[in-house]
């Protein structure tokens, strides 16, 4: 009977271990419903996989990050962020890589990738760059060329070219789609737009304040 008991004991306790070892995989996409009826739509987290006999080194090689992104709009910053749709090779692999361009005085505003960190790698320029974490603590620093920066998953960082020339940066990340929410338009520019009264609130602003914002917000789409 003890013997009986041990092994009951030994195969919930195996049990619980497999469980304990389980995980969920790292989301490649802002929100995945889940649908009962699979001929509505199958929709995978990330991209359906080619034959493996049918892959070619063209597949792995992605060519063009050494030419530069137009600077001239509103930012003064560009980004070539690569994907799985022009480098196929990097499905599953989970990296990735962009190239950054910035116009002196160029901007790469506040913003967040809710699934990976990033790297920052400065070619060209000065970059005044930094992150808040969850205290509200900011670490910035001034980057030169062939300084490199991280910025952890999920804070909100910024990059400002304060240089007189333009500058040049390539960003990696540990997903091959880490996400990109500017944090200004996630809250003046969301459709619908947010009622101006809790924003105005939360920022401690005029209600017409944040009005005219979510205005110039809506301009600019």
């Amino acid at each position: 009977m003890k013997s009986v008991h041990f092994l009951s004991a030994f195969v919930l306790l195996a049990l619980a271990s497999s469980m304990a070892s389980a995980y969920d995989p790292t989301p490649l996409q802002d929100f995945c419903v889940a649908i009962n009826d699979t001929e509505t739509g199958i929709f995978v987290n990330g991209k359906l996989c080619k034959d493996p006999t049918l892959a070619t080194v063209d597949d792995f090689t992605y060519r063009g990050l050494n030419i530069p992104t137009d600077t001239n709009n509103q930012l003064g910053r560009n980004i070539n962020r690569l994907s799985v749709d022009t480098f196929p090779g990097l499905n599953t692999l989970g990296i990735n890589l962009g190239r950054i361009d910035y116009a002196p005085g160029g901007v790469n505003p506040p913003h967040i990738h809710p699934r990976s960190s990033e790297i920052l790698h400065v070619q060209n320029g000065t970059l005044y760059v930094g992150f808040a974490d969850s205290n509200n603590t900011l670490f910035s620093t001034i980057l030169y060329p062939g300084d490199l920066f991280a910025f952890p998953l999920g804070m909100v960082h910024f990059q400002v070219n304060i240089g007189k020339t333009d500058a040049v940066a390539f960003a990696s990340f540990g997903s091959q789609d880490p996400g990109f929410v500017n944090v200004a338009n996630a809250v003046f520019g969301t459709n619908p737009l947010i009622k101006p009264e809790p924003l105005a609130r939360a920022f401690m602003l005029d209600v017409n304040v944040v009005k005219d914002l979510q205005e110039k917000f809506l301009s600019s789409d």
